[in-house]
């Protein structure tokens, strides 16, 4: 079985992140917090948008070299 890789795209104009994983056609949307996700009839989610992407990269940034209070080295 071979794995659908994901797609990648920016909208800077908008600051939205686009996470694409399937072709499948869309039947509705749902809104969770800063995130959009796109579902097939099937409940699958194909497509993720993350609003306002760079408050959210960088806040997850700096989740990453945290941990309990100390900083961890990001390879």
């Amino acid at each position: 079985m071979t794995e659908k890789k994901t797609k990648i795209s920016y909208e800077p104009e908008a600051d939205v992140l686009m996470l694409e994983k399937g072709t499948e056609p869309i039947e509705y949307a749902e809104e969770i917090g800063n995130f959009i996700v796109h579902f097939t009839k099937k409940n699958t989610p194909v497509i993720i948008e993350i609003l306002e992407a760079s408050k959210f990269l960088n806040k997850a940034g700096k989740m990453m070299f945290q941990k309990n209070g100390a900083r961890v080295k990001v390879a």
